[in-house]
């Protein structure tokens, strides 16, 4: 790809291509609507209309390459266009419903917005559904779930930003509800208010979902497991220690527990570790956010842990682990108290965490994650 296209779709996480005049100016405005929806937008368009305005940049050198790379970078891509170019464009590209991005399609007159792409995971009909009303255009959903007003079980996990294994009974899931068939529910936390039409409590059964934290929990024959990203790994570790450690401990001691690192929401260590390669690392590895307190946040955390002079001593907090742990998920439940190896340390904490099917909060944007 040419390098100045290259370095913008980098810093990107949704592009717009349009092709005819009326398209330029649609791209134009939605550009601003998505930003103030939390997206870093780019828009292109052909070398004819890219003077039109100056956010407007070429598709160059090519639309399909620059779709390869958005593809691989950015979790929107919208075509101001006929459907069929878009289609042609992405076809190469696809993988699978959890990892591509949302993909929508727009009539160069603005008049119909249609998700082609990861309608519910990636978030493309909720998405849709607000250009439209953004454009005053005609959103076109075609998903079963959605055209029936039915619960969609990995649009809602995606809303609530769960982990969700077993795509495959996703699907059987969604279609028992679409033939007027009851699926269960089965959840390890507790459930607020009233399940959806459709869903019943259950420990049992044909098709249902299960919300817990180890995807090994399969109460229904078929089984959807949703896990929610309600982890937090607290890390101390020796200056210089490396990523390859860091990861071994914690995949070793995820792995004993049963819990997926998709379920894994942040890591948390002590300030004068900010600096570390090897933790950075594994951070950048897993797409997980990292963040660092002080000795004095740290010491204000309450709870029961495992102390240490030299640790006390060399910086100026008894435990760094745990009370990370408990402090980034804001005092959370200690699932895992300290365990070391190789001279890293480790600890997990659970946020509180409840089932409210009432709730809809906004899509989280965040990286995907590397899965386990």
């Amino acid at each position: 790809m040419h390098l100045q296209t290259a370095n913008l779709v980098t810093i990107m996480n949704a592009i717009i291509f349009s092709f005819t005049r009326n398209g330029a100016a649609i791209s134009v405005k939605l550009q601003n609507y998505l930003n103030t929806c939390g997206f870093e937008t780019g828009i292109f368009t052909t070398k004819r209309y890219r003077m039109m305005d100056p956010a407007l940049k070429e598709i160059r050198p090519s639309l399909q390459e620059m779709c390869r790379d958005a593809f691989s970078r950015c979790r929107l891509v919208v075509f101001i266009g006929a459907t069929g170019i878009a289609i042609r464009s992405i076809a190469p590209y696809l993988k699978s419903k959890t990892k591509d991005p949302a993909v929508i399609s727009i009539d160069e007159r603005g008049k119909f917005v249609i998700p082609l792409l990861s309608g519910h995971i990636g978030g493309a009909n909720n998405l849709a559904s607000g250009i439209a009303s953004f454009l005053k255009a005609i959103p076109v959903i075609t998903t079963a779930t959605d055209v029936n007003g039915l619960f969609a079980v990995d649009e809602w996990a995606a809303r609530n930003n769960m982990a969700i294994f077993n795509m495959a009974g996703a699907k059987t899931f969604a279609s028992r509800l679409v033939d007027c068939k009851k699926v269960g529910v089965k959840s390890d936390f507790p459930i607020t208010g009233p399940l959806p039409e459709g869903l019943v409590l259950a420990d049992e059964g044909p098709v249902g979902m299960a919300i817990t934290l180890r995807k090994t929990v399969q109460p229904f024959v078929e089984t959807v497991v949703l896990c929610p990203r309600i982890l937090h790994l607290g890390i101390g570790c020796r200056k210089g220690a490396s990523m390859e450690k860091i990861e071994e401990l914690a995949t070793q001691e995820m792995a004993r527990l049963r819990f997926p690192l998709n379920a894994v929401r942040g890591i948390a260590s002590i300030d004068v570790k900010k600096d570390e390669p090897g933790l950075l690392a594994f951070a950048e590895e897993y797409a997980l956010p990292i963040r660092f307190y002080t000795a004095e946040e740290l010491n204000a955390v309450e709870g029961d842990f495992t102390p240490s002079a030299f640790v006390a001593k060399t910086v100026g907090v008894d435990n760094v682990c745990e009370r990370a742990a408990v402090l980034d998920s804001k005092g959370g439940r200690l699932l895992l108290h300290k365990t070391s190896k190789n001279g890293v340390t480790l600890a997990i904490a659970a946020e509180d965490f409840t089932v409210d099917f009432t709730v809809q909060p906004q899509m989280m944007r965040q990286k995907k994650q590397k899965p386990v």
